[in-house]
């Protein structure tokens, strides 16, 4: 009779073990589930630089930050949110060539804002470690959707602190846009962005996030 007890003893401690893993895994996801955070950045300390070379020089321009604000999970690794760059703010200190830019490459007066929609996160993204990583998502220009892989830095600048760097380039010519070229003077089909910015980091309710 011995036996049998013996062994319902041990099927009962396996079972409790077992319930109490299962417990402590459900605990750590809702957990990191509730750690969703959000991303403000600040568009006074977002410098948005644009470069293009032609055959004779390089010319150097800036845009605008609307807004920016992205949610992450860091269990899920989704993203969301809506980053806003004006259009009719383009320039490069060149007013002529700034008119043909707006008038006959971004049609401005009808595309006025360019926007980068985050879908995913690949890698690790960590608020209070500096690191890299690539946010997946669908950058907007000229009316039409383009999906995006982005390469992102970040480095915690404390308390709820960030700074945020990335370059990458834009192929407009084959998005669609007009080819700025001419017979004389040969413009490159792509356009490179460079982007630094100062965000604030928040939970989803609101409370600041602290390393």
């Amino acid at each position: 009779m011995q036996q049998p007890i013996k062994t319902m003893i041990r099927k009962i401690e396996v079972l409790v073990v077992q319930s109490m893993f299962l417990l402590l895994f459900v605990g750590t996801a809702s957990a990191q589930t509730d750690r969703q955070i959000s991303i403000h950045l600040d568009p006074a300390a977002t410098n948005v630089r644009w470069t293009l070379g032609d055959v004779l020089h390089v010319v150097h321009g800036t845009f605008k930050l609307k807004q920016g604000v992205i949610s992450y999970n860091p269990l899920t690794k989704e993203a969301s949110g809506l980053i806003e760059v004006d259009a009719t703010s383009g320039e490069s200190g060149n007013s002529a060539r700034d008119h043909r830019m707006h008038k006959d490459v971004l049609n401005s007066a009808q595309y006025g804002v360019i926007t980068f929609r985050p879908n995913r996160v690949e890698g690790t993204f960590d608020p209070t470690v500096r690191g890299d990583f690539v946010v997946d998502g669908i950058l907007n220009l000229h009316g039409q959707n383009h999906p995006m892989k982005i390469k992102v830095s970040a480095q915690p600048k404390g308390g709820d602190g960030l700074s945020i760097e990335t370059h990458f380039a834009v192929p407009y010519v084959e998005w669609g846009l007009k080819d700025p070229s001419t017979f004389v003077l040969r413009v490159s089909k792509e356009v490179s962005i460079d982007i630094d910015s100062a965000a604030t980091i928040t939970n989803e309710s609101g409370a600041r996030t602290q390393p």
